[in-house]
C-alpha cells in the first residue's frame, strides 16, 4: 500500500495566518534549508514544508527514476503535497529549481497558487548562444555530472562553498554539503541530470500568476543576467536583488529574504 503524501514527502505544517507559505527546496537540499526562515514566517502566515522524493526524511521507497527523470515528476509532488492539504490560493516559495517545479505545477493546477516568489530562479542553466545565457557551459556542466558519478563527497566540497558564496562563513559551506551528502548519490545524481539540463523558457510566457523574482547581486549559480531574462519573459513579474553574496539567501541572510517577501505580499494587489 503507498504511503500517505504527508509521511511520503515529510509534510510538516507550522504557524497560522491567512495566508498559507508553501515552501520548496533547491536541489541537493531539503526543508531544513529552510530552517532560519520558518519560524519567522510562521508567527503570521501558515507555513507548509516538505521533502521531495529522494531529498531528506522523505519516503525513500518512493523513488522512481522514471518519474524523476525530468522536472515534471517533482511537479506532481509538489501538486499532491497541495492536493492532500487541500490548498487553494497559496503562495508558492520555491528556491533555485523549485521556481521552475512551481512555475510548472501552477501551469497544471492555477488554482493551487495565488502569486510564486521565485529565489535564484533559472529556467535554463546552460548557455545557449548567440541569444541565452544560463551561466555554465555543456563542458562545465558534463564535468559537474562526471564527477558527481565518481566521487558525490568531492563533488559537494567544491560545489558547495561555490554556491553558498559567504567566505567568512565556513559553516554554512558545511551544512549544505552534508545536506549534499546525505541522499542517495545515485539519486542526487539524476536530479542533477534534470536540473542542469533542463529548458523550460517555452513555458515562462504561459504563466500569468504574479511573480516576485528575489535575486542574489552576487549568484554564480542563477547570475543577474538569468534574472532579467525571466523578469522579460514573465509578464506579472516584479523583480528584487538582495545586495548579498551567494544562491542560498534563505541560509546565508535570512531576515533579509523574509522581509523582501513580507514587502512583496504587503503591496500585492
Amino acid at each position: 500500500m503507498p504511503m500517505p503524501i504527508r509521511q511520503r514527502n515529510n509534510v510538516n505544517v507550522v504557524g497560522q495566518g491567512p495566508t498559507t507559505l508553501v515552501l520548496a527546496h533547491g536541489f541537493g537540499c531539503d526543508q531544513q534549508a529552510w530552517r532560519r526562515m520558518a519560524q519567522d514566517l510562521a508567527a503570521d502566515h501558515r507555513v507548509v514544508l516538505f521533502d521531495y522524493v529522494g531529498a531528506g526524511q522523505s519516503d525513500p521507497a518512493a523513488y522512481d527514476a522514471t518519474r524523476y527523470a525530468d522536472l515534471h515528476g517533482y511537479a506532481r509532488d509538489l501538486i499532491e503535497v497541495c492536493a492532500d492539504l487541500d490548498l487553494h490560493d497559496a503562495v508558492l516559495v520555491g528556491h533555485s529549481v523549485s521556481g521552475m517545479i512551481g512555475l510548472l505545477a501552477t501551469l497544471a493546477e492555477p488554482q493551487r497558487f495565488a502569486r510564486l516568489v521565485m529565489i535564484g530562479a533559472s529556467p535554463r542553466y546552460l548557455d545557449d548562444p548567440p541569444d541565452y545565457r544560463g551561466g555554465f557551459g555543456r563542458q562545465d556542466v558534463d564535468e559537474l555530472l562526471d564527477l558527481m558519478e565518481r566521487n558525490i563527497p568531492g563533488w559537494a566540497g567544491f560545489f558547495a562553498p561555490v554556491a553558498m558564496g559567504n567566505a567568512d562563513r565556513p559553516e554554512l559551506a558545511e551544512e549544505l554539503k552534508a545536506m549534499f551528502c546525505a541522499s542517495d548519490p545515485a539519486v542526487t545524481r539524476r536530479f542533477a541530470q534534470a536540473v542542469f539540463l533542463c529548458d523550460h523558457r517555452a513555458d515562462l510566457p504561459r504563466l500569468h500568476h504574479p511573480v516576485l523574482l528575489l535575486q542574489c547581486s552576487d549568484d554564480i549559480v542563477a547570475p543577474g543576467y538569468v534574472g532579467d531574462y525571466l523578469h522579460s519573459r514573465l509578464a506579472r513579474s516584479r523583480l528584487a536583488t538582495l545586495q548579498v553574496g551567494g544562491h542560498l539567501p534563505h541560509m546565508s541572510h535570512p531576515a533579509d529574504t523574509c522581509a523582501s517577501i513580507r514587502s512583496y505580499l504587503a503591496g500585492a494587489p
